[in-house]
Order: structure tokens, then sequence, then C-alpha cells
């Protein structure tokens, strides 16, 4: 696995900035801020979401797979194949249970750092290309639809069980159904915080700051 970008420094306090004019602030704002909405709603971010969905579904249907064996199993073979299935199954749960919870808090942070360094000043500009309305609504059509297929295997498939179908197809059925449900409410989350974002801090009035010139008074 590929190493993190590392999130940028917040800027520095008023007192200690060394911006020479507003045109340097600005041209570091811009960079630091096409990182942050990078790492925040670029496609890679939307992909890497998919893969450890994908990851999870994967190991919670071998072990619903596995559950529905042991339901099954008459001999000692099936139930060593039931045990292997479940073994595998938790072993691809364990990655995106430890990885999803990371990125969401590295999420956190990322925004805060949206919010910091897009209250600095405004540039409309250079924040045109920040606001990536493609990029917010491809997370959000994409997010909703994973929520409805997930919503929807999570209520159709209890709701269609016999009695004689196995215990195991109904966790199988509702738990891929939960991890795409929350899937799709981590992109929609993304999607409607990065919106906020652009009208709270890129459309919305920011006062002008006074940055320092070197070691000049402030203007």
């Amino acid at each position: 696995m590929s190493r993190r970008s590392p999130l940028p420094p917040s800027p520095p306090p008023v007192e200690i900035r060394s911006w020479p004019d507003r045109e340097a602030l600005l041209a570091d704002r811009d960079v630091v801020l096409g990182e942050l909405v990078r790492m925040h709603v670029g496609p890679g971010r939307l992909g890497l979401l998919w893969m450890w969905a994908a990851l999870a579904a994967l190991g919670w249907s071998l072990v619903g797979t596995g559950l529905i064996m042991f339901e099954q199993t008459y001999d000692v073979i099936s139930a060593i194949g039931a045990l292997v299935s479940l073994v595998i199954g938790v072993a691809l749960l364990v990655p995106s249970a430890v990885f999803v919870p990371l990125g969401l808090s590295r999420d956190r942070k990322v925004r805060q750092l949206l919010l910091e360094w897009g209250m600095l000043d405004r540039d409309p500009a250079r924040d045109l290309r920040l606001r990536r309305p493609g990029a917010g609504l491809a997370w959000l059509l994409t997010s909703f639809a994973l929520c409805a297929v997930g919503l929807f295997a999570c209520t159709a498939g209890p709701a269609d069980a016999t009695a004689g179908d196995p215990y195991g197809l109904v966790v199988l059925l509702m738990g891929v159904g939960l991890i795409a449900w929350v899937t799709g409410l981590i992109g929609i989350t993304k999607a409607v915080s990065h919106r906020r974002w652009v009208m709270r801090v890129l459309i919305g009035a920011v006062s002008r700051p006074q940055v320092p010139a070197g070691d000049g008074p402030l203007r």
C-alpha cells in the first residue's frame, strides 16, 4: 500500500506570518487548498472508499457463506471448509474495520485545514477550480445509489426469507447491505460537507486579513 501524502500544516498565527505581500499569501493558499480538496473529494479518495467497502463486502460474504455451510454441514470436511471460509472472511474484514475509521479521522482534520486556509483571504479567480462541482456531484450520486442498494438489501432480504432459508443467507444479505448503506452515508457526508465549505468559505463573505510584509508593518 502506498504511503499517504502528509497533511499540510495549519496557517501560521498572524503574529509570525512572513508572506511578503498578499499575492504571496494567495499563491500559497491556492496550492494548499488545491491539495486539501484533492485529499477530500478527489477521485482517488472515492475509489479508495469503494475499495475498502468492496473488501469488507467480500469478507462478509465469506463469513455468511461459512455460516451457511455450518448450517448445512454433515461431515468433518464440510465443517473444515466452513471454518476456513469464516477465517478468511474475518481476515478480509479487519483491514476495512481499521483503515476506514482512520480515513474518517483524517477527513475531519482535512476539513478543519480547509476551513483555516480558506478563511485566510478570498481569491475568486483561483477559487473557481476548488469548487469541484463535478466531483461533489459524483460523490453524491454514487453514494446515494449505494445507500439505496444497501437499504434494499437490508430490508428485502429478511422480508423475503422463508422458513426453509438458511439463517446464514439472511445474515449475509443484511451484512452486505449494511456495508453498502454505511459506505453511501460516508460518501454523502463528504459531498455535503464539501458543498457547505464552498458556500461558506469560497462564496461566502470572508474579511481580508492583515498580512505582514516581510519585517515591516502589517498591511
